[in-house]
């Protein structure tokens, strides 16, 4: 299977000569030369591995990948940088990524680090906030806030809502919430309605506007009046 990475990097002929010997050895890339760009693009497009320098206009790397670990994204993200000492390192962890790789370096084995971490994603991503709703997700604690208001979600419930608001302004479809809470094991035609009601009671009922549609059989989140 293909591995398809961006690539996020200001000095255009440095990326031009990576980006050539990522695409002969078989890779996918989309390219961005600022953080602004890159974010834009990792919130359109699924990654498998995002790889960015440090130092760049508009959004740096580190900026970035902030940006992207509270936006929820849990692609694995490489930092490139010529900053090599230690404390460096440490602030690129810090702000979500998942390796660091100094400048110079070899070709090789930038697409070897790639490889390895095209095969995980980022444990670093833990919240998903939809700033223009007030909605934010604890991914990792499975805690979910309108408004500051801590919502009291069943298990499935917090499985819907949160692959919802992965998607989010994006409908998803009733196969894949079917699939999200029973896999393969897909029981009679109404439990996901009763799944879907129970989940309007807590994420809308409280409040004045309702964010949880119904669209086609599948759901969205969204203001009544967009």
């Amino acid at each position: 299977m293909s591995i398809r990475i961006l690539y996020v990097e200001d000095d255009k002929n440095f990326a031009a000569t990576v980006l050539e010997f990522l695409e002969l050895m078989g890779l996918i890339c989309d390219y961005a030369d600022n953080g602004l760009q890159g974010v834009t693009l990792a919130k359109k497009n699924q990654y498998d591995v995002i790889v960015t320098d440090i130092t760049m206009p508009k959004l740096d790397g580190r900026q970035m990948c902030q940006e992207l670990r509270l936006q929820g994204i849990d692609t694995p993200i490489l930092m490139l940088s010529a900053l090599h000492e230690l404390d460096d390192k440490l602030a690129g962890f810090d702000c979500g990524a998942d390796d660091y790789l100094t400048k110079p370096f070899e070709l090789k084995e930038l697409v070897a680090r790639i490889k390895t971490l095209s095969k995980r994603r980022s444990g670093n991503a833990q919240k998903l906030v939809i700033k223009d709703l007030a909605l934010e997700l604890n991914l990792g604690e499975h805690l979910a806030f309108r408004e500051g208001v801590q919502l009291k979600l069943t298990p499935s419930g917090w499985k819907i809502l949160e692959v919802i608001a992965r998607a989010y302004p994006n409908c998803v479809d009733r196969q894949m919430l079917e699939h999200v809470i029973w896999g393969d094991d897909i029981p009679d035609s109404e439990a996901l309605k009763v799944h879907i009601h129970r989940l309007r009671q807590r994420v809308d009922k409280p409040f004045s506007e309702p964010l949880l549609h119904i669209v086609n059989g599948g759901a969205v989140l969204k203001r009544a009046n967009l």
